[in-house]
């Protein structure tokens, strides 16, 4: 069973500027609630009972988000007002399952994984990328499904536009296994058009065993100076490991960029009424 979660925070949102000069871009608000709280809510509707938080020294507000027992109690005991009684509740209930692991300098997604090297348990768990929100489906509980259907490491995937491939990790297919799913030939970290060996794209949403620590540990920095979590997927693949990549269903949302983050506000507001 996927009882353990880990989402990488200390990235320096820089796409998000100026909003997150000051303000974490994990809680920025999206239609009412910050938009971890997105992400949070899929994990327990998942399944999952732990959730490691990868944070930095600048990104402590988070840590304080979930710690702010005594402006809430002092609020209370004002007010009583329900709305603040319920929201207090649930930030009581996401912070029963979680951790915090530092990563004070951002040295990439693979550097963040290794991180939490200590902390997991079972041989696999569950990655989510909080810049990527996918909603009125959960990508996490279906791809949950096909990890204990066949066994692998999964990851979440859909097509882009040829000409932003070197945006992602792009990966080839070795064989269909049905509609939604197929298992992965080769996967590379933001190729150039011409390098890309197609338009399928990961997002960020991973079933990762825990051998990755071993390649890891022994990874050399990639692009960009950093250590990529698709680097060391890559190794795995070619050493066999079986690496599936899931068409997931519902709504695609990239709230890790201005123009981004305006649209999800926006196509969020039309899937839920947010009531006051």
């Amino acid at each position: 069973m996927i009882k353990q979660a880990i989402i990488p925070l200390a990235g320096l949102g820089t796409r998000l500027l100026p909003l997150t000069s000051v303000f974490p871009k994990e809680l920025l608000p999206i239609n009412g609630k910050p938009g971890i709280e997105y992400i949070l809510d899929e994990c327990i509707e998942a399944g999952v009972s732990e959730i490691i938080f990868i944070i930095s020294k600048k990104k402590e507000m988070i840590k304080k988000y979930f710690n702010n027992d005594n402006f809430y109690k002092s609020i209370i005991k004002k007010k009583k007002d329900p709305r603040i009684i319920k929201e207090y509740k649930k930030i009581l209930f996401f912070r029963k399952k979680i951790k915090f692991v530092y990563q004070n300098k951002p040295m990439g997604t693979g550097d963040a994984v290794l991180k939490t090297k200590k902390f997991i348990k079972n041989d696999y768990f569950l990655m989510l990328l909080p810049d990527d929100l996918i909603m009125k489906k959960n990508c996490s509980k279906d791809m949950i499904k096909i990890h204990k259907k066949l066994k692998g490491s999964v990851m979440a995937s859909m097509k882009v536009k040829k000409n932003n491939v070197d945006r992602w990790g792009i990966y080839s297919i070795k064989k269909n296994i049905d509609k939604l799913n197929f298992k992965i030939a080769d996967v590379i970290e933001k190729p150039n058009t011409k390098d890309a060996p197609s338009n399928n794209a990961v997002i960020g949403r991973y079933i990762l065993s825990k051998k990755i620590f071993h390649y890891l540990n022994n990874q050399k920095k990639g692009k960009g100076g950093e250590f990529h979590i698709t680097d060391a997927i890559r190794r795995m693949i070619l050493d066999q490991h079986l690496f599936i990549g899931h068409k997931f269903r519902g709504n695609y949302l990239d709230c890790g960029s201005l123009k981004g983050y305006i649209k999800s506000g926006i196509e969020i507001s039309k899937l839920w009424k947010f009531v006051l």
